[in-house]
């Protein structure tokens, strides 16, 4: 476990907690029926008060993840479904895990691409670009592209989680999404800071998502470094 990063775009502390756990228990690294470390003590390791913390395990118990015994402590309870804010982020770092935040490198508006496939129903969309982290770690570059017609996107409201801006801020929700996994050059505009250099080959992931219309509203390129982090799909 890890302090969670503070970005531009971060979601409440409480909410990274329990979605910090969240994806520890995903990946195996808290087990059923195991005792969590005593909430001050916990609350340390994130580097937070022990009310934030325990409102941070108030999430997972109302999730059915954590049971709560008065004198004993908190246990972990998996379930088949792990509901999360980022239940379709499938990068994880090698050892497991690993709470996802972004830096926002560009918010534009402008006419799709040729080389994208066709999504949405407009010929315009908002292109997205950021510099993607688990825990502390730089691990992918990623672009997406929102189709506009799905609304307008607000640079100041977004938030690390994408998925959970569009169900507060613009109205609709990912049902479900469709992964390409390959290998891809690095972009000519990643940052500095993404320690593979323009035109390394790296990890690819290319992303359909669908909302509730027939036809998917987002298009996404993702460019990991394999060496920081794995591609992870569970099958229950």
């Amino acid at each position: 476990m890890s302090t969670p990063r503070t970005s531009g775009t971060a979601l409440p502390l409480y909410l990274q907690i329990s979605e910090a756990l969240t994806r520890e228990i995903a990946a195996g690294r808290l087990a059923d029926g195991e005792r969590l470390a005593p909430e001050r003590q916990l609350a340390q390791t994130y580097g937070t008060t022990v009310r934030t913390l325990r409102k941070a395990l108030s999430e997972l118990e109302k999730q059915g993840m954590l049971e709560r015994i008065q004198g004993s402590g908190n246990y972990i309870r998996t379930t088949q479904t792990l509901p999360s804010v980022y239940s379709m982020f499938r990068l994880e770092l090698p050892s497991g895990g690993g709470l996802p935040t972004a830096d926002i490198l560009s918010v534009t508006a402008c006419e799709k691409p040729a080389d994208l496939p066709e999504f949405g129903s407009s010929a315009e969309g908002t292109r997205i670009r950021r510099l993607r982290y688990l825990d502390s770690t730089i691990i992918a570059v990623e672009e997406i592209w929102l189709d506009a017609a799905a609304g307008h996107v607000d640079p100041a409201q977004l938030s690390d989680s994408l998925y959970r801006y569009y169900r507060l801020q613009l109205g609709f929700w990912i049902s479900r999404a469709e992964d390409r996994v390959s290998l891809g050059t690095v972009p000519d505009w990643a940052p500095a800071q993404f320690t593979k250099p323009p035109g390394t080959t790296v990890g690819f992931i290319e992303r359909l998502s669908w909302a509730q219309e027939p036809a998917p509203v987002e298009f996404s390129r993702t460019w990991f470094d394999t060496e920081k982090a794995l591609y992870v799909q569970r099958l229950t």
